[in-house]
């Protein structure tokens, strides 16, 4: 089967084979969020039954961030021997085998799978962005916006549903019950095996690139836009419940309101990268996140507690928004394919490097100071930073 389109432009036509194309693409996006986001609200069973320390159950989050780190850089490099079709289909492979063995029910098996599939969810990571500017560079903003809504409607159901089903069929079956998206991607990603391959072939401008990323003032800025829009994700998914209850919150409303942080993001998450597309400057929604970014994190920082829904509105639109925007980057300031790859890989590496040690880092600034005023006062400096740097990757240049 082939997905239809016209070489001259590569315009989506509606047809039959479009259809599957778009099922392939959320089946794939629920991949690279449910295997991972749905630990944190089992690892005290995973802690209990196995009798690990609260060091090891806290690292089995970070390992996949790690893993992103360390394998990003090279997804370009090997999605061009293999083709980014078969690339992402061997990922899917790997990701199912680690989702089997970190269910396995032991120490060992239970980090190496999760080092499998941090791994292969590095690849999707990476790739999509250049995959969507290669196979349809006039409809990325869409393709990405229904990309990454799907990530975080399936994040959030995995946090809905793990707990519960941990409470039946226990930690192993919670994390196993994953590896039913990855079959089914599988399925789903065969007919996009037999279409026509995106060209990867590269000139020799094109492959100086690789060399001078590091060079490039652009490529850092996006970068570090990517380091502090996922420190502040990351570090906002992990501590907020717990500087909610330290204003007083129980812990079911603070996970209630943790749920409408994850919730506000999705609409943000599929209009801004298809107005980013739009716009030739993309400037004012950096404006639009840094202000939600700060008006949040201000009521948190003066515990204002009256408003907390208004704040964790605030701060899911402006994480939605940053997080749309940031993958759009790696296409609007790229001209093919092969660079968009390049800097995708770049930045992640960089982002999800900061995104591991942030959630420590924070955690660690609190016990020093027995409150959550610093680390409330990092997220508004955090915010800053990402403000600047996102304001000098929005114009419209290329690297």
């Amino acid at each position: 089967m082939k997905i239809e389109q016209e070489s001259s432009v590569n315009k989506l036509h509606f047809t039959f084979a479009t259809f599957i194309f778009f099922i392939a693409i959320i089946f794939f996006a629920t991949t690279v969020r449910t295997p991972i986001t749905g630990v944190g609200s089992i690892i005290s069973y995973i802690r209990e039954d196995l009798r690990i320390s609260n060091t090891l159950a806290g690292f089995l989050t970070t390992i996949p961030l790690l893993a992103f780190a360390i394998v990003s850089p090279f997804a370009p490099k090997i999605s061009r021997k293999l083709s980014m079709e078969y690339t992402l289909f061997y990922s899917l492979i790997l990701l199912t085998i680690g989702i089997i063995l970190r269910s396995a029910g032991n120490i060992p098996l239970l980090i190496i799978g999760t080092i499998l599939i941090g791994v292969a969810i590095s690849f999707g990571n990476v790739l999509f962005p250049s995959f969507f500017k290669a196979k349809y560079p006039y409809h990325v903003g869409l393709l990405m916006g229904i990309y990454t809504v799907s990530m975080n409607i399936s994040a959030a159901a995995s946090l809905a549903f793990s707990q519960p089903i941990a409470e039946h069929a226990g930690w192993q079956g919670a994390l196993g019950c994953t590896v039913i998206f990855g079959l089914l991607t599988m399925i789903a990603w065969i007919p996009i095996l037999r279409s026509e391959h995106v060209e990867q072939g590269k000139t020799e401008k094109e492959a100086k690139l690789g060399n001078r990323i590091w060079k490039s003032p652009l490529a850092w800025a996006i970068a570090i836009a990517m380091g502090m829009q996922s420190l502040l994700f990351y570090c906002s998914t992990a501590w907020i419940p717990e500087i909610l209850v330290s204003q007083g919150f129980s812990l079911d409303k603070a996970g209630l309101m943790a749920s409408v942080f994850q919730l506000s993001q999705m609409p943000m998450t599929f209009f801004v990268p298809i107005l980013a597309e739009k716009l030739s400057s993309q400037q004012p929604i950096v404006y639009f996140f840094t202000l939600c970014y700060l008006i949040g994190f201000s009521g948190l920082l003066f515990q204002w507690t009256d408003a907390i829904l208004i704040w964790m509105m605030l701060l899911g639109l402006a994480a939605g928004a940053s997080f749309g925007l940031v993958l759009m980057l790696f296409t609007l300031r790229t001209r093919n394919a092969y660079e968009a790859s390049e800097i995708s890989g770049f930045a992640q590496s960089f982002g999800y490097l900061i995104a591991a040690v942030g959630p420590v880092l924070f955690g660690f600034i609190q016990e020093i100071t027995g409150s959550w005023t610093v680390p409330n006062i990092l997220f508004i400096a955090t915010s800053i930073i990402l403000f600047i740097f996102s304001f000098i990757s929005s114009k419209k240049r290329y690297i």
